[in-house]
């Protein structure tokens, strides 16, 4: 099946994007302490600690989606409750980042945040159908050789009645 692949692609998408989101916001952080620079009055050192933690905490972020990601590939189940809310909200930053990285990077960016969208997509859709299934289970009715319905595992009717 395509689960497990699907699956292992991203995490390993998600942990590497963990660890770049993190890089790179600690690297403008750097800059921006070195260079003293500052957004409409704010002090320097507060645009960049600010710029540090919030790398710390969206790679923190990432690297947890990641690691349900890993879980669904190791166990091949369905992500559930909080696994489940996770990979959804990881899915609607990245369509969120892809529109925004259409106006400021370039469309390149955008295909990146489009493709790691639908891998994650992927990854909930293809275990969507395997809870469904479990379950029905067999308690849908079925015709026994008699000519009546019975429900399944349930003992048939006796054929004269009664």
């Amino acid at each position: 099946m395509v689960r497990r692949p699907v699956a292992w692609v991203v995490t390993v998408v998600l942990f590497a994007e963990a660890f770049g989101i993190a890089a790179v916001n600690w690297f403008l952080g750097v800059v921006a302490d070195r260079q003293q620079m500052s957004l409409a009055g704010i002090d320097p050192d507060v645009m960049a600690t600010s710029s540090k933690i919030g790398g710390v905490v969206f790679g923190l972020y990432f690297a947890l989606c990641g690691l349900v990601a890993l879980l669904v590939a190791v166990r091949d189940r369905a992500p559930a409750g909080l696994g489940r809310i996770l990979l959804i909200s990881a899915a609607v930053v990245h369509g969120l980042l892809g529109a925004f990285a259409w106006g400021l990077v370039g469309w390149t960016a955008f295909l990146f945040m489009v493709a790691v969208l639908g891998l994650i997509v992927l990854l909930l859709m293809t275990y969507d159908g395997q809870g469904a299934d479990a379950a029905r289970g067999p308690a849908a009715p079925h015709e026994d050789p008699a000519g009546g319905t019975s429900a399944g595992g349930a003992e048939p009717q006796a054929a004269g009645g009664a």
